[in-house]
């Protein structure tokens, strides 16, 4: 009996490090992806107010997240103080 137990216990374990590892790996793909957003997306922002000479003490800017295949669909509207 006592083999048997052992043996849950590890499988037990061996699954939450495993689910650990994958919530891990799920979090850093989350963050690299958000961070590519933000890069890129600054750097947009940038071009266009430099670019259009745009005028007026605002931006109002409005980001849209949405996932194939699913209902995501986020929407984030600010404003950004211009120079």
């Amino acid at each position: 009996m006592l083999p048997s137990l052992l043996a849950f216990t590890y499988n037990a374990l061996a699954t939450q490090r495993s689910s650990a590892m994958s919530e891990d790996a799920f979090n850093i793909s989350i963050r690299k992806f958000l961070k590519e957003v933000g890069v890129t997306s600054q750097r947009k922002i940038e071009e266009t107010v430099r670019e259009r000479q745009i005028s007026g003490k605002k931006l109002k800017v409005r980001m849209t997240l949405a996932a194939e295949g699913t209902g995501l669909t986020h929407v984030v509207d600010g404003e950004i103080e211009l120079p």
